[in-house]
């Protein structure tokens, strides 16, 4: 198994700064998902990972040997794109032995390893077709298929699964996870969905205008985040955060939890904010039906962003036009001004 380092990274395209200073260390054998909002440089940091951009400063290593000036193919990783980028005129068995004839192995020697891979991944009756004759969740394992009979040390993925429908991203998503266990390699995907990232990482790496805000397991990036881009980042809803000086004005509110004077701004989930019988009042705005429970959307003040809140699905029917609200200080999270997480206790 490979390790991947980057050391103070920076990549420019133009007057743009779109990776600035990235330090990440990816251990051998991990699946570490790098997630972000669009032109966060996420797509970018994979690329200059391949060889595919050319970074301004900084290292790349892969197993601690400098790679950050040789070759793609010369630094024994393979990447699976967002399109597939399959050859259209070449069958899958042709697509797949191509990338061992790129690797320089004898034309003899392609059978076997393509037959190999191709009946791992289910797709040995596919072998005669032509991309335009499948299914996009069977060109996505056609592309995966490709890189795996090069036996790389590191996987790349660009966020994959984009391209396909709800229910085969579900199915793709147990596939790499089996993948990754099967073949024991490091992978390192990028995604913007927050699903994909919480199934599938070991660590999740947020980053937000080409600084990485936050490193961590799914469930420390999710209940402890480092920042409030995080906090509002991971999660679905978002995390509602509320002006502390929206909080203070209204004579309902409760110091649940101790505050620090430097304090600017509450954050609260969804799922910890309840109903009660003495909270703070509000007025339902809207109310969406998920099924398994509803989301409702409450407005406590003029000042403040709507508040998402979790209710069961039983309260479907009920009059709930005029609510009161409330959270237990535990759930509570506070952020300075700057957007730093403040460390309270909650005892």
């Amino acid at each position: 198994m490979t390790s991947v380092a980057l050391r103070n990274v920076s990549k420019k395209f133009g007057d743009d700064l779109i990776l600035d200073g990235v330090n990440l260390e990816i251990a051998a054998g991990e699946f570490m998902v790098i997630v972000g909002s669009s032109g966060s440089g996420k797509s970018t940091l994979l690329r200059s990972v391949a060889g595919l951009e050319t970074i301004d400063e900084g290292h790349i290593l892969v197993d601690g040997a400098n790679v950050t000036n040789h070759r793609p193919a010369a630094r024994q990783i393979a990447m699976v794109f967002q399109n597939y980028a399959l050859y259209p005129h070449m069958t899958v068995y042709q697509n797949m032995a191509f990338a061992l004839k790129a690797a320089g192995m004898k034309k003899d020697g392609y059978a076997p390893v393509v037959n190999d891979v191709a009946s791992r991944l289910q797709i040995a009756h596919l072998l005669s077709r032509y991309p335009r004759e499948l299914s996009g969740g069977q060109r996505q394992r056609v592309a995966i298929g490709r890189a795996m009979v090069r036996k790389p040390k590191v996987f790349l993925f660009d966020e994959p699964l984009s391209n396909l429908d709800a229910s085969l991203r579900v199915q793709m998503r147990i596939e790499l996870a089996k993948l990754h266990q099967e073949l024991a390699v490091t992978m390192i995907y990028v995604t913007h969905d927050q699903t994909e990232a919480m199934t599938l990482a070991d660590r999740i790496c947020v980053l937000n205008r080409g600084k990485i805000e936050h490193v961590g397991t799914p469930v420390e990036v999710y209940l402890e985040p480092r920042t409030q881009f995080v906090a509002g980042f991971l999660g679905n809803p978002s995390m509602n955060f509320i002006p502390l000086s929206v909080l203070t004005a209204l004579s309902e509110f409760k110091r649940s939890a101790a505050l620090h004077p430097e304090t600017a701004t509450i954050g609260v989930r969804a799922e910890n904010i309840r109903l009660t019988n003495d909270g703070i009042a509000g007025e339902l705005v809207h109310l969406e039906n998920l099924g398994e429970h509803l989301i409702g959307y409450i407005k406590i003040s003029g000042d403040c962003p709507m508040l998402a809140v979790k209710l069961s699905s039983d309260m479907a029917n009920g009059d709930l036009r005029s609510v009161k609200i409330g959270w237990d200080g535990k759930h509570e999270l506070q952020f300075a001004a700057n957007g730093l997480r403040i460390h309270q206790n909650t005892n």
